[in-house]
């Protein structure tokens, strides 16, 4: 019997903790089980584009133009 696959927000859930760095043993276990490989690989890109967004605008607010 199979798992059931994780949802989007499961999905960006375990990418953001990925971000950090900090993951336990069991959490990061579940979600070797459940997460979908091509999912992740989207979570992926859209955490790094927001992260970068994010980036930019913290630095356009900070720097006069």
């Amino acid at each position: 019997m199979t798992e059931p696959r994780a949802g989007f927000l499961a999905t960006m859930r375990a990418v953001l903790w990925s971000f950090v760095g900090v993951r336990r043993r069991q959490d990061y276990q579940n979600d070797a089980r459940s997460l979908d490989p091509r999912a992740v690989v989207v979570a992926g890109l859209l955490g790094g584009v927001i992260f970068v967004l994010v980036l930019v605008a913290v630095v356009k607010w900070v720097v006069p133009a």
